[in-house]
């Protein structure tokens, strides 16, 4: 079965739009979002109505959960807190319900979902070391492959080191090896690479393959300044970072 898999939308409906057009030409038979359809960005309630609207099986993300008020923003950086505040009071009852709906983690068998780490999704895994306290939850799901987010950062870590994805990267997963891999951001990427990113997994020949979109960056960006969210999230955007 092939996955597309997603994360880190941000509110950003262009880099959305355009990641759901690419998917719609690759076959893909399942969709899964590891959380963050919210924050920073200016269209929250578009994207979540376009994620609902495509049935995408969605994982509760820290972002989300202060948007809804799950939770509160402690930790949050004043620029984060800004963007959080900003998207809590633009959220419409729709969208709150549906955030407040979503689950923590999903199994679907030959791997998992989460959004940081798993059982908090406010710990960030920027490598194996970082994995390693985690991999209990591993034995408790019964697979060997995780998905994750947060970090906006594609990369695969496993017990023989930790590797940055680029586009049209192919990695074959080993069944004796426990993976955590991240398929980075669709709505605000952080490697240097502005394009959306998102991944595709084949579960019945275990390969994971890096997929980069390009989209109208500089639109995007624009929806930023016209909402009077912080310029740096606006001007990040460009740059991917």
């Amino acid at each position: 079965m092939r996955y597309a898999i997603l994360s880190d939308v941000h509110a950003n409906i262009d880099a959305l739009e355009a990641v759901l057009s690419r998917i719609s030409s690759l076959g893909v038979e399942e969709m899964v979002c590891l959380g963050d359809v919210v924050g920073y960005n200016a269209e929250p309630n578009a994207c979540v109505s376009l994620v609902a609207e495509h049935n995408i099986q969605t994982i509760l993300g820290n972002h989300d959960a202060v948007a809804c008020a799950i939770e509160e923003p402690w930790g949050f950086n004043p620029v984060a807190l800004t963007a959080a505040i900003w998207t809590r009071e633009k959220l419409d009852e729709s969208s709150l319900d549906w955030l407040r709906g979503l689950p923590d983690a999903l199994n679907y068998g030959p791997f998992v979902a989460v959004h940081g780490a798993p059982k908090n999704h406010n710990i960030y895994l920027f490598s194996w070391d970082d994995v390693v306290p985690h991999l209990y939850f591993m034995e408790e799901q019964n697979c060997n492959v995780c998905f994750m987010g947060h970090t906006h950062t594609p990369a695969v870590f496993c017990m023989d080191g930790n590797y940055v994805l680029e586009d049209n990267d192919h990695i074959q997963l080993e069944p004796e090896k426990i993976y955590f891999i991240n398929p980075g951001s669709v709505g605000q990427p952080r490697d240097e690479n502005p394009d959306a990113a998102f991944g595709l997994f084949d579960s019945d020949s275990m390969t994971f393959e890096m997929i980069r979109v390009p989209y109208d960056v500089e639109r995007a960006s624009q929806r930023v300044r016209d909402a009077r969210l912080p310029r740096f999230l606006a001007d990040r955007l460009l740059v991917g970072r």
